[in-house]
């Protein structure tokens, strides 16, 4: 057993050489559920777009949780998967935080601009995919909480 983020006991895992990015937007979605990201959506663009496989999208109560989340998720990302983002864009402000993965592209917005940006509309033909339960996946083991 090796230490998590926040001293908690995480089960070790062998790192795969790749990662799908399914399993990896499902991973950063998770993570940012447990800092209590609402309004979780993941959109899946593969048809839509040639730079990103997947958004996720959600929503911050303030700017401090913004950032808390996005901490959260690289620092998550880069243990387990040892997946560093390929930009971080947003976080000195915490209105808009753009987590680049390259495949996976998440997003979180601080309240009202969720709705003015308003890009679960603009991709409105992008096919939902499933909101992994945090809860489901922290008691599978593949996941610890802090």
């Amino acid at each position: 057993m090796k230490t998590g983020v926040g001293g908690t006991r995480a089960v070790s895992r062998p790192r795969e050489e790749t990662i799908r990015s399914e399993d990896l937007a499902n991973a950063i979605a998770t993570a940012a559920l447990e800092k209590k990201a609402q309004d979780l959506v993941l959109l899946d663009m593969k048809n839509l777009v040639s730079y990103t496989d997947i958004f996720v999208l959600c929503s911050a109560t303030n700017p401090r949780q913004a950032k808390a989340i996005a901490d959260y998720v690289v620092l998550w990302t880069k243990r387990e998967f040892d997946r560093r983002p390929k930009g971080v864009e947003g976080i000195t402000l915490g209105k808009w935080v753009l987590v680049d993965f390259g495949d996976v592209v998440l997003h979180i917005f601080d309240g009202p601009l969720r709705g003015f940006y308003n890009l679960d509309g603009l991709w409105a033909d992008a096919p939902r995919l499933p909101v992994p339960e945090a809860e489901e996946l922290a008691s599978a083991g593949t996941h610890s909480r802090t």
